[in-house]
């Protein structure tokens, strides 16, 4: 019997037989009232352990969490293995005859299949020649040193990607010896890696342009301390991560960074967008995703902010704020006013955002409808992740219907726009609010021609109801409804979804069965659930040629 290893206070380790069971050493020693050396384990998974680093009244350690902790003996724990000796597993392994039996699928008839790999003896071999490797995938395989650089170096001199996603690296030094023994290198990923905080010992990394920290634990400080050796970087992701701030060293801004193209922040807690605005001048970032934060209001900077803030002599010193920014990805904060949505016709080259998942484009919790994001956002071409049909002068790459419809629904008629009439059906009798409210109200009134409503002389009410009716198609998509031919009708456009739900009855001669209505949009990849009663067609979007979708409340 060989003897157990000896661990450490913070090292990071696996179970044995189980290399995706991570925790980190807390203690080593013995535990009263049982025989022999244990090791205090606090497992990455809150739920993985028994106790929080007490037993029987005794603290031995603090856990994470309530049930994260246990005591394991040091056998039955793993400390990882050397990144060469991961790549020969991973790629050289060749399965059993017992594996390959087990490699099946179930028929229609829930028997079983075996599976065949079709060139499996081919792939392997070029897979195996680590020369050739451009790509490598480590995945949950314990690596938790370099090994020799110059090994690494004469074995995989090609490599270009290395993904590392949930090993047992937490010292920078064994990062710097990687990436150090991989001239070839441009892309490491060490997503749930659980990193240290003291970045000591890390060379400059000069080939690395891509670089994923999601999950490692590491705060702002720490970025700022990796810049300097970081002088290419392109892509930095640092999703999952808890932080709340961006602390630059010297100023409120944040400086250098100047190939920084990407800066991914998703699934943090950041709240206030000033700390956002720190990031507002670095120059070559185009892209900034910040969904499933805290944020619940963001607004562009003036020039004499930014001005202060970095200390300069003259306001041509620094670049605009957030110059060359044309993807910014907001969905999942807690975004609620129309202020914020406006202030991103600001940003200079702002092309692509996400709004989704937030109060103000929830039509349910009182939000706008894609129709009114869109005629508010002048430059937008990308929304929530799909293409804005742009206006006709726009390159043919991108369709022109829907942002034309939203801003001016035209119809044979010529009745005003989906977007503008909802303006002025509602501030009709308050002009002064509607340049405050609505922005590019006046804009969007000019581009397109439209003229103010004239008040009807003479009793022409039916003439007056006739010119604001808008055309309908009602589409039957309830299951137990049959099936029924689409219908096209022609009705006010102050009818209200209640009333609307009434007709469908009718329309359709439907019994017992109580409709729901969605409006189905070109450009939005769901249909919108049309549930308020009380507002009007043209109050939830429901423009001339519209389509309506009539299904069935479950």
């Amino acid at each position: 019997m060989s003897d157990p290893p000896e661990f450490r206070i913070g090292q990071r380790v696996h179970s044995a037989g189980d290399s995706r069971r991570i925790g980190t050493v807390k203690y080593v020693g013995p535990v009263e009232g049982y025989s022999g050396k244990w090791v205090g384990v606090d497992w990455d998974n809150a739920d993985g352990g028994k106790h929080d680093g007490s037993l029987n009244g005794v603290r031995y350690f603090h856990a994470e969490s309530e049930k994260s902790g246990s005591f394991v003996r040091p056998h039955n724990l793993s400390a990882g293995i050397t990144l060469l000796k991961a790549l020969e597993i991973r790629y050289k392994s060749i399965s059993t005859q017992e594996e390959e039996d087990e490699m099946y699928v179930f028929s229609a008839s829930n028997r079983r299949v075996s599976v065949q790999l079709l060139g499996k003896d081919k792939i392997q071999d070029k897979l195996s020649r680590f020369e050739e490797l451009a790509s490598a995938s480590l995945f949950y395989l314990g690596v938790s040193s370099s090994g020799p650089p110059c090994q690494i170096s004469a074995t995989i001199p090609n490599l270009k990607e290395l993904d590392l996603t949930g090993n047992l690296l937490s010292d920078w030094k064994d990062v710097g010896a990687i990436c150090e023994g991989l001239p070839a290198l441009v892309a490491l990923n060490l997503t749930n890696n659980l990193m240290a905080h003291d970045i000591l010992g890390l060379p400059q990394l000069r080939n690395i342009r891509v670089l994923v920290l999601n999950n490692t634990g590491i705060k702002w400080i720490q970025v700022e301390m990796l810049k300097c050796s970081l002088p290419v970087i392109e892509e930095l992701h640092l999703m999952g991560n808890k932080l709340s701030a961006i602390t630059p060293p010297s100023s409120d801004i944040v400086q250098g960074f100047d190939s920084l193209r990407l800066l991914n922040l998703e699934d943090n807690c950041i709240a206030d967008w000033n700390e956002i605005l720190k990031l507002s001048q670095l120059k070559s970032l185009e892209q900034l995703h910040l969904n499933k934060n805290s944020i619940n209001r963001l607004w562009y900077p003036e020039y004499d902010t930014v001005h202060d803030q970095l200390g300069c002599e003259s306001v041509e010193t620094s670049g605009r704020p957030f110059q060359n920014l044309r993807c910014l990805l907001l969905g999942g904060n807690n975004i609620e006013d129309l202020a914020s949505v406006d202030s991103l016709n600001s940003f200079p080259n702002l092309k692509d955002t996400r709004l989704s998942e937030n109060q103000i484009a929830d039509p349910g919790k009182g939000g706008l409808p894609r129709f009114v994001l869109i005629a508010r956002l002048a430059q937008v071409d990308m929304l929530n992740g799909s293409e804005v049909n742009a206006r006709c002068c726009t390159p043919t790459f991108v369709s022109r219907r829907e942002r034309k419809d939203s801003e001016i629904r035209w119809c044979l008629t010529g009745s005003f726009c989906r977007y503008v009439r909802l303006v002025m059906s509602k501030l009709h009798d308050h002009p002064e609010e509607i340049t405050l409210l609505h922005p590019r109200f006046l804009e969007l009134k000019e581009f397109h021609g439209i003229e103010d409503e004239k008040p009807s002389t003479g009793a022409a009410g039916p003439q007056k109801m006739a010119s604001g009716l808008i055309s309908i198609t009602l589409k039957c998509v309830g299951a137990s409804m049959g099936e029924k031919p689409p219908l096209t009708k022609k009705l006010p456009a102050s009818t209200t979804v209640g009333k609307l739900k009434i007709l469908c009855e009718s329309f359709f001669k439907l019994k017992s069965v109580k409709p729901v209505l969605f409006l189905e949009e070109e450009g939005s990849p769901l249909p919108t659930v049309l549930d308020d009663d009380m507002a009007t067609l043209i109050d939830v979007g429901v423009g001339n040629d519209s389509t309506v979708l009539v299904d069935e409340k479950s």
